[in-house]
Formats: structure tokens, sequence, C-alpha cells
């Protein structure tokens, strides 16, 4: 059994109680989807975390090539990927990030941090008029992707092909507050799951590091309220 781990986010908290509750149900290997750092409060915990894992295989998300290259980054974000990159170093920043885009998971599925055009762009729960251009290319019949902070399962209406999203480990955006990850049974089977940790610790831990750093503001609301911005 294989557990799906998405956008964690430095939220070391959440990884943990995800690791627990995997380890209950008899996860036997890891995933790892990408954004595993920036925004949270315990970026290099968080990696060091991860790295104890085993087996697992890792993807890179945009969070890491943003730490690498902070020019690619939007300039709201960079007073973020600045203080990812002191806390980690650069020799871990450039290791994540030569991570690769995808990894195929069995013989047909296949993950990517946001979709196969770009680690930007992703799948909604409700099909958008983009969604045939994501899958361009595609051959797998089930893709696994993150990115939205959003779980759902779905096929698509354009290909016959089955879309599931784990959701988000350290930052849901669902108005969810728990931890969402998945696991992907032996049979083939993708299921969600949530986990209660302290979401309000984890905003607070934030203000703690950081202090009155102008970028903080959004991630904090996030740990906050689980939703992607004020409405």
């Amino acid at each position: 059994m294989l557990a799906l781990l998405y956008d964690i986010h430095g939220n070391l908290p959440a990884l943990e109680a995800v690791l627990a509750d995997a380890g209950e149900q008899g996860a036997q290997s890891y995933f790892i989807g990408g954004d595993v750092a920036l925004f949270g409060p315990w970026p290099q915990e968080t990696v060091g975390c991860l790295h104890e894992l085993a087996p697992a295989t890792w993807i890179r998300g945009n969070g890491e090539r943003w730490t690498a290259d902070p020019d690619s980054a939007p300039e709201a974000v960079r007073g973020a990927t600045a203080a990812a990159r002191e806390a980690l170093g650069d020799a871990l920043v450039g290791q994540l990030a030569a991570l690769p885009e995808s990894a195929s998971l069995d013989s047909r599925t296949r993950a990517w941090h946001g979709s196969p055009v770009s680690d930007v762009r992703s799948f909604e729960p409700e099909p958008a008029d983009d969604e045939a251009e994501l899958l361009t290319g595609v051959s797998e019949s089930r893709l696994i992707f993150g990115h939205t902070h959003l779980p759902f399962a779905r096929p698509s209406p354009v290909a016959d092909v089955e879309l599931v999203n784990p959701g988000s480990v350290g930052m849901p955006f669902d108005g969810d507050h728990r931890a969402a990850y998945a696991l992907l049974h032996d049979d083939g089977t993708a299921e969600h799951r949530r986990v209660v940790y302290n979401h309000a610790a984890s905003a607070a831990a934030l203000r703690q590091r950081y202090g009155g750093a102008p970028w903080i503001e959004l991630p904090e609301y996030r740990f906050t309220h689980a939703r992607a911005g004020p409405p």
C-alpha cells in the first residue's frame, strides 16, 4: 500500500499526524508529490522527516522550483522562497529542485505535481475548459496530482483517464482543517483520508518563527481558515 503525500508546505505536525495514520492503515511505501517546505514554519524539519521514509519516491513541485529560482516565482512569494532557502541551505534546495517532474506509480498510473503540462496548472473538482489541453500526450489511464489542495477523484469527460487529487497534507483549501492524503491500495483503488491535527498551533508557529514578515499573512490565513485566500 502506497501513501500519497502532496503539498505539505513545511507543516510538520500535519505530516506527523498523516504518517501515524498511514502507518496504522498499513502503508508500506510513500510517494511525495512536491511542495514539501515552502511557506511553513518547519521547512528543514519537514524535509528531514520525509527523508526518513523508505521506500519513498519523490517528484518536485513549483515550490521546489521557485525556491531554487526565485526569479521564476511571483513577486509576492519571493520573501517566502528566501526564507525557505535560508532554512534548507543551497545544497538541499538544489537537490529538491533536481527531482523529476513526474513518476510512474504502476502500469497504469503516473503522478505529477500540477498536470502533465505545468506544475502550476492543475485539474479542478469540476471539469474546466482547458482539461483536454492539460491531458495532452497522456497515455496512462490514471493521473495522480496535487497543487490545488482540493481532494477529489473523478473521470475526465474528455479522455479515458481517472483523475485523483489526494489533497494537501499541510494546507487544505476546502474549508476542512484536517490534513488530507490518500492511500493507493494493492488492488489499485485510491482511498482519501483526513486526519485531525492542531492547525491553530501551526499558524501560531509561523508568526513565532518569522515575526512580522509581510509574506506570512497569506500562509497564516491558509493555516487558520483552510482556504486559499480571503473571499
